[in-house]
C-alpha cells in the first residue's frame, strides 16, 4: 500500500499502539501500515481521534502539538517508541520537549524532489567529518532525520549541516544541500531537496575494468599548495589534479565517477578524501567535459588524449573557466619496417613558411625549422614501438612561420628514419583546423644496415 494519509487506516492496538504507562506511540508494520509509512499529520489526527472516542486516552494529557502540517512537538512526558517508529513517520518533523518547553530531540522531515530510481539508494551527511548514512529505503526519498539531541539524546547538533547525495552506476550524479535550499538552520519540520538522476550514456565500462589500462593508471591528487597550469601560454592555480593516462575524455570522467562512489580514502596524494562524501569533480555538457570547482580550489586534467584538448573545460582555483585555443591534432601512423626498429624516429617539419614572413625556412634546406606541439615542444620523437602517435599543434596561436601565418593552415614535411629494419621515408601532408589531420610513414625494409 502507498504511504497513509487517512486516520481511518491507522488500526488502534494493530498499526498503533498507546503505552500509557511509557507514555509511548509506537508504530507497527501491520494491516494498512507499510514501509511506506505514514504521514506525522496522519497520526496526528488518528490521536486525536482516539482521545476523543476512548474513554481510557483521554485520562491522560495529549501527547503532541501541532505548529503546522508538517511540523509537530511531543509534549507532556510523551515520545516515539523506538526509531522503528519515528522512520515510519513522513512527511514532517517533531521535537522531543521537556516539561519546561525546551527541546531534547530535533528531527527534520528530509524530501527529495525529482526523479531517482526506484532502487537507488539516495544517503545523506551531517558533518564534513562524519560518515555517509544511507536513507532507510530505497528511491525518493521521505525520512526524518535527527538533527539534534541534548546530553541526553546523543549530545550532538547537526542542524547548520545537511548534504543529500545518490550515486548510482551508469546513472548521473545528484547532490543537494542546505544553502540550495535557502536554508541556514534546520529546524524540526520538512524539508525539500532537488535530487533527480538519469541514465549516464558516458559510463559504458563496469567497476572491474577500473582496474585495467588505461583506469589503472589514472589518479586523484589534492595539493595543498597551487599547481600552475599553461593554457593558452598563461599561467593557472589548480589544487585537484587528475592524471588522465592517456585516458580519453570519457574514460577520465568514467574513473572519476567510480572514486566518487567509494567509501575510501581515494586521494593519491598525502590528504584524505572519502569518495562517496567528497564533490563532484567532473561534468559533461554534450561532448565537452567541464572540470568543477570545489572547496580547495580549481581541477586540471594532466596526460589527456590530444584529440580531446578541444572538448576539455577547466574551472582554476578562481572559479573561472580555461580553455586551451583551438588546438589542431596530426595523427602520424607507422608501418611495420618503422615500428619494429627499436632506433627509429620521426620529425615533423614546416614545408615552407610562404604563409607567414616566407623567410626560406622551407624543408630540404638548412634553415628548415620543427613545427612545435601546442605545449611549444618540437615535434620529434623516438616510434618506441608504437602503430601511431598523436601530435597537438596550437592551430589559432602558432606563429613560428611569422604572425601572419597564425590560424593559417600548415604544409608539413615528416620524415621518419630506423636502423636495423626502418629505411628513410618522407611524407607531405597538411595540419588544418581539425583533430583529423593524418600523414602516413610507410619506410622501406632495410636490408642493407650494418653497424659492423
Amino acid at each position: 500500500m502507498a504511504l497513509l494519509t487517512d486516520p481511518d487506516d491507522l488500526v488502534d492496538g494493530v498499526s498503533i499502539i498507546i503505552d500509557t504507562a511509557g507514555p509511548t506511540i509506537e508504530l507497527v508494520v501491520a494491516g494498512n501500515l507499510t514501509t511506506e509509512g505514514v504521514t506525522i499529520k496522519c497520526v496526528y489526527s488518528k490521536l486525536k481521534e482516539l482521545w476523543k472516542d476512548n474513554a481510557d486516552y483521554i485520562k491522560y494529557p495529549f501527547p503532541m502539538g501541532p505548529i503546522t502540517d508538517e511540523q509537530f512537538e511531543m509534549i507532556n512526558g510523551w515520545d516515539w517508541d523506538g526509531d522503528v517508529t519515528r522512520y515510519l513517520l513522513r512527511t514532517g518533523g517533531w521535537a522531543l520537549k521537556d516539561a519546561s518547553g525546551v527541546s531534547q530531540e530535533e528531527w527534520a522531515g528530509v524530501i527529495t524532489l525529482g526523479t531517482i530510481g526506484a532502487d537507488d539508494q539516495a544517503y545523506f551527511l551531517q558533518s564534513s567529518g562524519g560518515s555517509v548514512v544511507n536513507f532507510q529505503l530505497t528511491g525518493p526519498v521521505n525520512q526524518a532525520v535527527k538533527v539534534y539531541g541534548d546530553v541526553s539524546h546523543g549530545n550532538f547538533d547537526y542542524r547548520d549541516y545537511l548534504k543529500v547525495y545518490c550515486r548510482i552506476y551508469q546513472k548521473t550524479y545528484a547532490f543537494s544541500q542546505l544553502s540550495d535550499i535557502g536554508v541556514i538552520t534546520l529546524s524540526y519540520q520538512a524539508y525539500r531537496f532537488p535530487i533527480a538522476n538519469a541514465a549516464d550514456a558516458k559510463i559504458t565500462h563496469n567497476d572491474a575494468a577500473m582496474t585495467d589500462s588505461p583506469y589503472s593508471g589514472m589518479s586523484l591528487i589534492w595539493f595543498t599548495s597551487a599547481q600552475q597550469r599553461d593554457i593558452g601560454g598563461n599561467n593557472y592555480d589548480f589544487h585537484v589534479i587528475v592524471d588522465g593516462n592517456q585516458g580519453t575524455a570519457e574514460q577520465v570522467y568514467e574513473f572519476v565517477q567510480y572514486k566518487l562512489r567509494q567509501a575510501t580514502d581515494i586521494d593519491d596524494g598525502a590528504g584524505t578524501h572519502i569518495g562517496k562524501k567528497t564533490g563532484s569533480l567532473l561534468r559533461f555538457v554534450g561532448d565537452t567535459l567541464y572540470t568543477l570547482a570545489v572547496a580547495e580550489g580549481g581541477v586540471f586534467i594532466d596526460d589527456y588524449q590530444d584529440a580531446d584538448i578541444n572538448r576539455l573545460v577547466f574551472t582554476d582555483d578562481t572559479g573561472n573557466t580555461r580553455t586551451f585555443p583551438y588546438t589542431a591534432v596530426l595523427t602520424l601512423s607507422y608501418g611495420d619496417n618503422l615500428k619494429n626498429d627499436a632506433d627509429a624516429k620521426y620529425w615533423v617539419y614546416f614545408t615552407n613558411d610562404d604563409a607567414g614572413d616566407n623567410l626560406g625556412y622551407d624543408y630540404g634546406t638548412s634553415n628548415a625549422i620543427l613545427a612545435w606541439n601546442a605545449s611549444n615542444v618540437s615535434m620529434t620523437g623516438l616510434i618506441s614501438g608504437n602503430t601511431s602517435s598523436q601530435l597537438s599543434y596550437a592551430f589559432d596561436t602558432n606563429s613560428q612561420r611569422g604572425i601572419s601565418s597564425t590560424a593559417v593552415e600548415a604544409p608539413v614535411t615528416t620524415v621518419a628514419i630506423g636502423l636495423n629494419t626502418g629505411q628513410f621515408v618522407k611524407a607531405t601532408g597538411i595540419i588544418a583546423r581539425s583533430v583529423s589531420n593524418a600523414i602516413s610513414l610507410v619506410a622501406p625494409l632495410e636490408r642493407n644496415y650494418s653497424n659492423e
